[in-house]
């Protein structure tokens, strides 16, 4: 099995991913909504091998693949990796893709006639096998889940950290900018506690999208679309902190579905860009909270 492959099947296996997360928005489902309760251990998909986690749409879509075939963990492994702990994957066994970007370096000439050095990337990807695919792996001791008081403790401080103004009360959530500040219903207004650092976790999203942090702007590209893509890109970040913290995600906008399955449509790669900068909104996140966490070269 190749190590990873470079054909224009990778832009084809970008657009069967960009389908099948419009085709789970049609049905009224987030992909990024998982389907089971957190166990107190983080849902993040993790390489086996080295610890580090996915990031990105690379989220969304082993995710996908662990709801669909019904697998126990989020842990994952390469073919060469499988090999070189001394494992083997299962004959007949179907992976999954992950992608990244990749980039060349070329001389070119220039309007005046100069050579010049360009730097031309282009997206790669590899496969990956969830463990349960695997046979022969060295055993590993369990991770011992946290208690939900214990993990909703550090979720507090963890947001008390980064330091945004939060005020509590009234019956709506949401980030002014005007203001700078973050509005949140009363933690007793939620339907549990784990629903009010969710909706935190999405309005502390567009907190470090501001001008004075990650000053995200989508422009031109998205057009009228440009606020529900925000929305997306919140979205995305919640269910990713939500993930890491090990806390229950649960979807805040439905009424975006429909959107976001049309700027998808219109845009294939544009789940690959929400998923970045939402992964660009969880570092800002965790370094304003001290918080620091390995990651692969996964895009």
């Amino acid at each position: 099995m190749p190590k990873n492959h470079t054909t224009n099947s990778t832009a084809d296996k970008c657009a069967a991913v960009t389908a099948q997360i419009i085709e789970q928005l049609d049905a009224g489902v987030a992909p990024w909504v998982r389907p089971w309760t957190t166990t107190g251990v983080s849902d993040m998909p993790t390489n086996f091998a080295t610890r580090r986690t996915y990031r990105g749409a690379n989220v969304l879509n082993l995710w996908m693949a662990q709801t669909a075939r019904g697998y126990g963990t989020a842990e994952w492994t390469t073919f060469k990796q499988t090999i070189d702990l001394g494992a083997c994957v299962r004959k007949g066994e179907h992976g999954t893709p992950v992608f990244f970007v990749s980039a060349l370096e070329r001389e070119e000439k220039n309007a005046k006639g100069e050579l010049v050095e360009r730097h031309v990337p282009f997206w790669k990807f590899f496969t990956v096998f969830n463990i349960a695919q695997v046979d022969g792996l060295p055993a590993r001791l369990p991770v011992a889940p946290r208690p939900e008081i214990e993990r909703l403790a550090s979720v507090d401080a963890y947001l008390a950290a980064v330091g945004a103004t939060v005020r509590l009360g009234g019956d709506r959530a949401f980030y002014s900018p005007a203001n700078d500040s973050i509005t949140l219903p009363r933690p007793e207004q939620f339907e549990s506690v784990s629903a009010f650092y969710a909706t935190s976790c999405h309005e502390h999203a567009h907190w470090c999208g501001a001008e004075t942090r990650l000053a995200r702007q989508f422009g031109k590209r998205f057009g009228d679309s440009a606020y529900a893509f925000e929305e997306l890109v919140a979205e995305l970040t919640a269910a990713f902190l939500c993930a890491e913290l090990e806390i229950p995600g649960r979807l805040q906008h439905p009424e975006y579905i429909a959107n976001w399955a049309a700027v998808l449509r219109a845009d294939n790669k544009a789940i690959w860009t929400a998923g970045a900068r939402a992964t660009e909104a969880v570092h800002f996140l965790h370094k304003a909270a001290g918080f620091t966490k390995r990651e692969d070269d996964a895009a």
